[in-house]
């Protein structure tokens, strides 16, 4: 399993994700994104973020379902006109 981190950029600063995102999310992804679950982090700094716990063979796999059921999330919603997918991928953490 794959933490992706989907960051959104919003139409104008400052702008807030409608409430429902993580309800809205899930009704995005299909069966075969595999995503297991979702959370928001609407106050992340300079944008929000989703995140998405995708189960994939490969971290490219779990990143490109990620992008898709953000894709359609951005597509399918009004109450995100303007929005954008800035990116999705999964945070890589330094081992010290």
């Amino acid at each position: 399993m794959y933490l992706v981190h989907a960051h959104l950029r919003p139409p104008v600063p400052g702008a807030k994700l409608p409430t429902p995102l993580p309800a809205l999310a899930h009704a995005a992804a299909r069966p075969e994104d595999a995503v297991e679950h979702i959370s928001v982090h609407a106050d992340a700094v300079p944008d929000p973020v989703i995140g998405l716990y995708v189960l994939a063979d490969s971290l490219p796999q779990a990143e490109a379902a990620a992008g898709a059921v953000c894709a359609r999330l951005l597509e399918g919603h009004p109450e995100l006109l303007g929005w954008r997918l800035v990116r999705a991928e999964v945070p890589l953490v330094p081992i010290e």
